[in-house]
C-alpha cells in the first residue's frame, strides 16, 4: 500500500473529527466556539502532513530517517541487531516537525520488534532504552542498519507499515510516530558521519552519513 497522501491516513480521524465539530457549531447559536475545533483541525492537518521528498540517488549515501534536530552522535555498542560497535545518531522530533519516518538507504527489512513501555520525554538519553519503541533492522549492501522509532511523553503511538522481507528504497516512507518523539539510527563503523549535534535534518533529504 502506498503512503503518499498529503495527510497521513493515520491522521484522518484527528483532522475530520474537529472539522465536523467546527461545521456543526457554525450553524448553531454557539458559532463563536467553532474557533477552538478549527484551530485543532489546522494543527492536526499540519502535524500529519506527509510531504514528498526527493532523495539523492548517489550510491553510498545515508539519508536522515526523520525530520528534527540531531541530539547526539557517538560510537556505541549495539547489541540487539548490529551486535557490535556502531555509530549512533539520535534525532529529536518536536510537535512541529514532520513525523513520517523514512528508510535511510536501500535495503531489505530483516527484523521488526516492539519493546519498552515508558513514556519519558523523548529528548532524555534514557528514553531510547526505556520508552516504548519499534526497532527496524535493514540489511543493505553496506551491512546492517538499525532504525528505532521511540515514543515521548506526548507521543503514545508508533506506526510501522513494513514487515520482514519488505524491500525499501532510500527515502521511502515506512511509518510515523504521533505527537513528539525521537528516532535513532545505528550504522556500521565504516560509515562517515556528516552531521553534528544541533544540526537540523529533513527525512529523506539530509545526508546523515556516507559509505566510501
Amino acid at each position: 500500500m502506498k503512503h503518499n497522501c498529503l495527510i497521513a491516513r493515520e491522521g484522518w480521524i484527528f483532522v475530520a473529527t474537529p472539522a465536523i465539530i467546527t461545521v456543526v457549531l457554525l450553524f448553531t447559536p454557539y458559532y463563536r466556539w467553532s474557533l477552538i475545533p478549527l484551530v485543532l483541525t489546522l494543527f492536526c492537518t499540519f502535524f500529519f502532513r506527509n510531504p514528498e521528498r526527493r532523495a539523492e540517488a548517489h550510491k553510498g549515501l545515508v539519508l536522515s530517517p526523520a525530520d528534527g534536530t540531531v541530539m547526539e552522535v557517538k560510537r556505541v555498542q549495539e547489541s540487539s541487531y548490529l551486535q557490535g560497535e556502531a555509530l549512533q545518531v539520535r534525532i529529536f522530533l518536536s510537535i512541529f516537525n514532520v513525523h513520517i519516518n523514512r528508510s535511510p538507504l536501500d535495503g531489505q527489512v530483516e527484523w521488526v520488534e516492539r519493546s519498552g513501555g515508558l513514556f519519558l520525554p523523548a529528548y532524555k538519553p534514557e528514553a531510547g532504552e526505556k520508552n516504548a519503541r519499534n526497532c527496524l533492522g535493514i540489511v543493505s549492501e553496506y551491512g546492517k542498519v538499525l532504525v528505532i522509532q521511540i515514543t515521548g511523553r506526548i507521543a503514545r503511538r508508533i506506526v510501522c507499515w513494513v514487515k520482514p522481507g519488505d524491500v525499501l528504497q532510500s527515502g521511502e516512507r515506512f511509518g510515523l510516530i504521533r505527537f513528539g518523539s525521537c528516532t535513532e539510527l545505528f550504522l556500521p563503523t565504516t560509515a562517515s558521519i556528516e552531521v553534528a549535534r544541533g544540526d537540523k535534518v529533513r527525512g529523506g533529504e539530509t545526508v546523515i552519513a556516507r559509505f566510501l
